[in-house]
């Protein structure tokens, strides 16, 4: 299948954009192998991943591949501040932004060719005013697809610019490993690599009714679609998101029961922050964790009442941490996340009395107040006190 519309959809991505951040704010960083956060990977900076280091490791296995790696501790308002910046930027250039992320988003600029010119040259002014004004590398992929623009943008790191021109998509795609196909990891791409399919090209040419033999059918025909440059979906913007979540990574069997509540204290405290900002709430409750041993488990809980209740959103939470403890002491854990979904916006939602003996929710309204006039740390939990909050958000504010 060949193509011939001219490349218009965007996939911008900051390179290693924790690491990033800590780099421009720290000139003696500047050149040198770098990652944040200690007992897990959080970012690691070009330098470092040149020596192996990467994303989600553990710190004792990052030392150990780079002895001189410099250890940072996160700092999660600079680099919202930073997102937002740079988010910014992205909506001034185009209001057709989708995020993907904190840290990257596709932008459909059809509709700059005779305001301002081809794609190639917005995504240039693009990367040039994000290095001017925040200080930070992006990289670019401009495709007539999203999937072949964040394709491009992952080949052009760090630091680059890659247009795919029209005509060639197969011929940029079909040469590249398995692993960039979007959705393929390490465990289907090695359901395919034992079959001798190593590259994009051997995915296109393969039999659709062998892959669904393997992979099932909706992966099947995803994969197979996106091989051939099959890819319809335009960027959507306005969309609402449906969940508003965060997590955090530590240290194989580091925290014993009463630091993982903290910590569930920490993650549950932004996301409610953050539901109360956005003016929403939610019923249903998602607790994710991951394992020593790389696996992962899922638990949720719809409540009678839709909230942004700290308090009612942490108890939930617990409940369901009580129900996957057991494998939590057996492998240990490296990742506490907690999602709130079923939402709703907060005025249209019907009051009901609090039976449940939480907090006033005026309570976590003074809080939020005092945060948003006086800073994220001018206030928290005592229980929280002295601690580290290595929160992620999955999204920017």
């Amino acid at each position: 299948m060949t193509f011939t519309t001219p490349p218009t959809i965007l996939h911008a991505d900051l390179d290693a954009f924790y690491a990033s951040v800590e780099q421009r704010d720290n000139p003696a960083l500047r050149n040198r192998p770098l990652m944040v956060g200690g007992g897990v990977v959080l970012a690691a900076s070009y330098e470092a991943r040149r020596m192996g280091v990467r994303t989600a490791m553990s710190g004792r296995q990052a030392r150990r591949l780079c002895p001189q790696v410099i250890e940072v501790p996160p700092r999660m308002g600079a680099y919202s501040q930073a997102s937002k910046a740079v988010f910014d930027i992205f909506r001034d250039t185009t209001p057709e932004v989708e995020g993907l992320s904190i840290d990257e988003a596709f932008l459909d600029v059809s509709g700059l060719r005779r305001l301002v010119g081809p794609a190639e040259l917005v995504a240039s002014r693009l990367r040039k005013r994000v290095l001017d004004e925040v200080g930070l590398p992006i990289s670019v992929g401009c495709a007539s697809t999203k999937f072949l623009a964040k394709v491009a943008s992952a080949v052009s790191k760090p630091d680059g610019l890659l247009v795919v021109e029209p005509g060639r998509e197969l011929e940029f795609l079909h040469p590249l490993p398995v692993e960039r196909l979007w959705g393929v990891g390490p465990v289907t791409a090695e359901r395919l690599r034992a079959r001798g399919i190593t590259h994009v090209k051997d995915v296109a040419a393969a039999d659709i009714d062998d892959l669904m033999g393997f992979l099932g059918k909706g992966a099947a025909r995803h994969l197979h679609a996106i091989s051939r440059n099959a890819d319809p979906r335009k960027v959507v913007i306005g969309r609402r998101r449906r969940s508003i979540g965060s997590q955090r990574s530590f240290a194989k069997g580091g925290l014993d029961r009463a630091e993982c509540e903290a910590v569930l204290l920490e993650v549950t405290d932004r996301v409610t922050n953050r539901l109360r900002n956005a003016d929403r709430v939610g019923r249903t409750v998602v607790l994710r964790l991951r394992f020593g041993d790389f696996a992962s488990a899922t638990r949720s809980r719809t409540m009678s009442q839709a909230t942004a209740s700290t308090a009612l959103i942490h108890r939930t939470g617990k409940q369901l941490l009580d129900e996957v403890w057991p494998l939590a002491t057996e492998r240990g854990l490296t990742k506490i996340g907690i999602a709130v979904s079923n939402l709703s916006d907060a005025n249209a939602v019907q009051l009901a009395l609090n039976l449940d003996g939480a907090p006033p929710e005026d309570l976590d309204t003074t809080i939020d107040q005092i945060r948003n006039r006086f800073g994220t740390s001018s206030i928290g939990r005592a229980t929280l006190v002295n601690r580290d909050t290595r929160t992620v958000p999955l999204l920017p504010d």
